[in-house]
């Protein structure tokens, strides 16, 4: 088990601009983050929506890895993730359960780094955040989510059988 918590919270309300800090950001479950871009289908990958698209996570540590380990310097902002957390083991969360305050989240996948990241950050990043970029996540309960706000693993709520 792990406790964690979230440091800070982003949202990009347009394609391609720079996402701008939040204290708290309400989660709608279908949806995501509520005025960020993947929550109205505008982000550069809304083709059509899907649950992997509704909330985006780092590891401040992974942030912190790209500098120490290659001399890159991220803004969490420029990370382009929602959810900027510290002592939270993101890439064991995928197919978990968790909750971030009172919002209870799903891992999907690994929130890969990729070359559209690297333009708009103007940064060589995927090889120094390659399988520590993230993780995407589906909102499974609506609620909001502050900053200062506990992360750790939760029971599911329907339990496979």
């Amino acid at each position: 088990m792990f406790e964690g918590t979230i440091v800070a919270i982003f949202i990009g309300s347009t394609r391609k601009q720079p996402l701008l800090a939040q204290e708290a950001a309400h989660a709608v479950p279908g949806k995501g983050l509520e005025g960020d871009r993947y929550f109205r289908w505008a982000g550069t990958f809304s083709k059509r929506h899907s649950p992997s698209q509704e909330v985006t996570l780092i590891e401040s540590e992974a942030i912190a890895a790209l500098e120490r380990d290659y001399g890159v310097i991220l803004g969490p902002g420029e990370s382009r993730r929602n959810l900027v957390t510290r002592g939270v083991p993101l890439n064991h969360l995928t197919g978990r359960e968790f909750l971030v305050g009172e919002v209870r989240l799903r891992g999907i996948k690994l929130c890969e780094p990729c070359s559209h990241l690297e333009r708009l950050a103007d940064k060589p990043l995927v090889k120094g955040l390659r399988h520590r970029g993230g993780l995407r996540a589906q909102v499974l309960t609506e609620g909001t989510i502050r900053v200062g706000d506990r992360v750790a693993e939760a029971e599911p709520l329907c339990p496979a059988g």
